[in-house]
């Protein structure tokens, strides 16, 4: 069974985002004792995976979406993981601007695909 062009490039976004948002945040909670230095190296060591899967991602978008195609699909995506990230790792409150950001960027995702 072939994946269509849209699933793989989601999929490989999706995981790769998991690895930016980690990179980018989860240091504040497990190095924050630690010098910056320190966390910067695990953060390019971990982000070294996400562009792993970002690369091809968007290789392989590229042959059916426009550039602005996929970054306001990446953009969409990075909320997604990025809210349960905040509040289930991080134990940030859940807040209602959430919701505010998602519809804005279910509208951004609307309007740069609807052509």
């Amino acid at each position: 069974m072939k994946i269509p062009i849209i699933g793989q490039t989601i999929g490989l976004l999706m995981m790769s985002n998991i690895f930016m948002t980690v990179a980018w945040y989860g240091h504040l909670k497990n190095l924050s004792s630690k010098s910056w230095w320190i966390a910067a190296l695990l953060s390019w060591g971990i982000a070294l995976f996400e562009y792993l899967l970002q690369v091809p991602a968007n290789r392989i978008g590229y042959t059916v979406y426009s550039l602005a195609q996929l970054k306001i699909l990446q953009e969409a995506l990075t909320l997604i993981i990025f809210v349960p990230f905040a509040m289930f790792y991080m134990q940030q409150p859940f807040k209602l601007d959430y919701v505010w950001a998602g519809l804005c960027l279910i509208g951004a995702v609307y309007f740069i695909f609807r052509s």
